[in-house]
C-alpha cells in the first residue's frame, strides 16, 4: 500500500471522515540529464548567493516578494504555516453540486481518498455511496504543501476522488489569450455534414485504447542510438483545408467514417470459424 501525502479530515454537515491523499495518476517520462554539447560533462544548478557567487543551503533560504521599486518583504516558512487557512487539516465541504454543471477546465489534478482507518470506513462509505447515487461533487478548499486548494470530491466505483480545481479567476479570458475567433454561427450543408461526421465517428469511451506513442519513440530513439544507429522519423504536416474544398473534405470523411464503423460492426458480428477435424474413412483390406 503507497503512504499517503496528505491526510486530514473530511467534513460535511456534523460528520467528520479522517482520509488519506493518494497519488492516483502517473505521467510518462523519460529522465534526461543535461551536458555540455560534445562532451561528457554534466550540468548542474547551484542555490548561490548572487551577491557573493557562495553556495547558500537549503535550509538557510527564505522567500520574498516583490513588492516594485527593487524592494522585497521576506517572509518565514513558519510564518506561511501559520496563516494558512484549514489549519487543522479540514477537507470542509461546504455544498455539493451536480457533477455535469462543473466545467472540466477548472479540473487540475486527481488524487485517490482513503479511508484513514477501520474504525471510520463506514463514514467513509456512506459518503461514497451518496455521492455516487445522487450524481453530486462535494466543493472544498484544503492546504497542501503551502497553497490552499479548490476541491471537488466524488465518488468513482470504491473509492472517493478528489479533483483540484483552478480558481475562476486563474482561468484566462479566450479572447484575450487566442484573439482572433469566429463569431458568425456555422450554418447550411457544411454544419449538416459537419454533424453528421460527429454522428458517424461518435463511439463509447475506451481509455485503455489510447496509448502515449511518443514516449515509445522516444524510448525507441534512445535504444537504436545506444547500439550506434541513427533514427530517421519522417512524418509530413497536415495542411490546412481550405474553405472551397470543406464541403467535399466532409462528404469524403463521413462516407469513410460509415464504412470503416460498417466494417467494424460486421467484423464483431461475425461468428468464429470452427475448426473441425476431417473424418479420415479407412478401407478394409481384402484378405
Amino acid at each position: 500500500m503507497a503512504r499517503s501525502i496528505w491526510s486530514g479530515y473530511i467534513t460535511f454537515g456534523l460528520v467528520t471522515v479522517p482520509v488519506g491523499l493518494y497519488s492516483a495518476t502517473q505521467e510518462h517520462e523519460l529522465d534526461f540529464h543535461q551536458f555540455q554539447k560534445g562532451t561528457s560533462d554534466r550540468i548542474r544548478y547551484k542555490r548561490v548567493n548572487e551577491r557573493t557567487g557562495r553556495e547558500v543551503d537549503f535550509d538557510k533560504i527564505v522567500k520574498g516578494h516583490d513588492v516594485g521599486g527593487g524592494e522585497y518583504v521576506i517572509v518565514e516558512p513558519d510564518e506561511l504555516d501559520n496563516i494558512a487557512p484549514g489549519k487543522s487539516r479540514s477537507l470542509e465541504i461546504d455544498t455539493f453540486v451536480e457533477l455535469d454543471e462543473i466545467d472540466p477546465m477548472h479540473f487540475q489534478k486527481s488524487y485517490y481518498l482513503g479511508p484513514k482507518d477501520s474504525e471510520n470506513a463506514s463514514s467513509y462509505g456512506l459518503l461514497r455511496d451518496a455521492l455516487a447515487k445522487t450524481n453530486r461533487a462535494g466543493i472544498a478548499k484544503f492546504v497542501m504543501r503551502g497553497k490552499e486548494y479548490l476541491a471537488t470530491i466524488r465518488a468513482d466505483g470504491k473509492v472517493l476522488v478528489l479533483e483540484t480545481m483552478f480558481f475562476a479567476d486563474e482561468i484566462r479570458d479566450p479572447d484575450q489569450e487566442v484573439g482572433d475567433l469566429p463569431r458568425k454561427s456555422a450554418a447550411g450543408k457544411q454544419l449538416s455534414m459537419a454533424v453528421d461526421l460527429i454522428e458517424a465517428m461518435s463511439g463509447e469511451w475506451k481509455p485503455a485504447a489510447y496509448k502515449d506513442t511518443y514516449t515509445e519513440r522516444v524510448r525507441k530513439l534512445v535504444n537504436t542510438k545506444r547500439k550506434g544507429k541513427e533514427v530517421v522519423f519522417t512524418e509530413e504536416e497536415p495542411e490546412a483545408t481550405t474553405p472551397t474544398d470543406l464541403v467535399a473534405a466532409l462528404r469524403a470523411s463521413v462516407e469513410s467514417a460509415r464504412k470503416s464503423r460498417t466494417t467494424k460492426k460486421t467484423a464483431a458480428k461475425k461468428p468464429a470459424k470452427k475448426t473441425s477435424a476431417k473424418k479420415s474413412s479407412t478401407k478394409k483390406k481384402a484378405a
